[in-house]
């Protein structure tokens, strides 16, 4: 094994995998002691390993632990451990063989800091290269703990990434989930986080959500959604440097995936008009998150403190012509009766969307509407007028 040409790889290694540098150096250290101790060392033997990177020179120590005697098994107890055929746990006291233990009273002669539970580092000969058998353990340990510290670097950037949006290339559809390669890892797409309708094919290109990230026994998972109502926002954040510039803010978001999405803007700075930052010229800013999402239709509306203007706006593309505010979060919004179906929507997705938007409950009715429930009160009110007229005859003719 040349560790020259070891040393230069470091660097290499380190960018192609995504590894920090130290971490690999650690792994090669930890490969080069392994190989170190097959090749001139003993079964019981520990050996660490100090690698310089730019020079190639690699220095090695045999370690040995530093006990006391009340740290150690005394021969009656080695020999009840025997008869029970028990076995010595890491929190018992330990069993001294001189390939792993030295007693401090005997360091203390030539270590006076070293204290009790460490290791005391003897240097031994460095050595050039290693044979064959050394070597391919070297390798293969080198090999392990990349795959390990790969898996520990992807669940750590990746969970850093949660909420965030990432750029996917579909790999391969299955009936309930579509994988994505998503950089240094796959991600997967589930049945439920899909856009109803939408179709995937292999190499197509799609903006996700990073929903979650989760450690498994076969390394990190990443599940990602298109259904997400947030990832609308994290689109428009891409297209809109206004919101990036913390000129403009969402405030909120209503999605029905696949099919609507309601979402409110807020200026945070005079003189910028919100919703048509969003639109873009000839709504071209609009457009590109509609595409990104499949067609998937979106109204940009105007957030308000004041509630019913609010509420008025979540309403649109339909007029408003008033809002009255009810008790227990209910808002009552009269509109013209030609505007009726607008303002409800088909199957009442625009006034649902306008409610979950706003946080308020919403009825919705028409002038014709309200005019029919006056002359209804109206007539209500001559009936019980007339039964009360009535009633009083006929007190008046019993009196009688």
């Amino acid at each position: 094994m040349d560790l020259k040409t070891l040393a230069s790889a470091v660097i290499e290694i380190a960018e192609e995998r995504g590894i920090p540098q130290e971490k690999v150096i650690k792994i090669i250290e930890a490969a080069l002691a392994s190989a170190y101790k097959k090749e001139h060392g003993e079964k019981r033997e520990r050996y660490k390993a100090k690698l310089n990177p730019k020079t190639g020179e690699v220095k090695f120590w045999r370690l040995k632990l530093v006990v006391t005697e009340d740290m150690l098994l005394s021969e009656k107890e080695i020999e009840e451990m025997k008869q029970k055929k028990r076995k010595n746990k890491e929190e018992e006291k330990i069993r001294f063989s001189s390939d792993r233990h030295i007693l401090l009273e005997e360091v203390k002669k030539t270590n006076k800091k070293i204290k009790p539970g460490e290791y005391l580092e003897i240097p031994v000969e460095s050595k050039e290269g290693f044979g064959r058998i050394a070597a391919q353990t070297a390798k293969q340990v080198i090999l392990q703990r990349i795959k390990e510290v790969e898996k520990e670097v992807i669940l750590k950037n990746y969970k850093e990434k949660e909420g965030e949006i990432v750029s996917g290339i579909v790999q391969r559809v299955e009936p309930k989930a579509v994988f994505f390669d998503i950089g240094k890892t796959s991600g997967i797409l589930p049945g439920l986080e899909q856009i109803p309708g939408e179709f995937y094919r292999p190499g197509q290109r799609l903006k996700l959500y990073i929903l979650k990230v989760e450690e498994t026994a076969k390394g990190p998972v990443i599940f990602l959604s298109r259904t997400y109502a947030k990832l609308v926002s994290k689109l428009f954040e891409l297209e809109v440097p206004e919101i990036s510039a913390n000129q403009l803010v969402i405030k909120s978001i209503a999605r029905e995936s696949g099919s609507r999405t309601k979402i409110s803007v807020h200026a945070l700075e005079e003189g910028i008009d919100p919703v048509g930052s969003l639109i873009g010229q000839r709504g071209t800013r609009i457009l590109a998150v509609i595409n990104e999402l499949g067609g998937e239709k979106i109204d940009v509306v105007e957030w308000s403190e004041i509630k019913e203007r609010y509420i008025a706006n979540a309403l649109s593309p339909a007029k408003v012509l008033e809002v009255e505010i009810l008790p227990k979060n209910k808002a009552r919004v009269l509109v013209p009766t030609d505007q009726l179906s607008l303002a409800i929507g088909k199957n009442g997705q625009n006034v649902r969307l306008a409610a979950k938007l706003t946080g308020w409950k919403i009825d919705v009715a028409s002038i014709d509407e309200i005019e029919k429930e006056k002359v209804k009160e109206v007539v209500v009110e001559k009936e019980e007028k007339k039964k009360k007229s009535v009633a009083k005859k006929e007190k008046r003719k019993q009196k009688k």
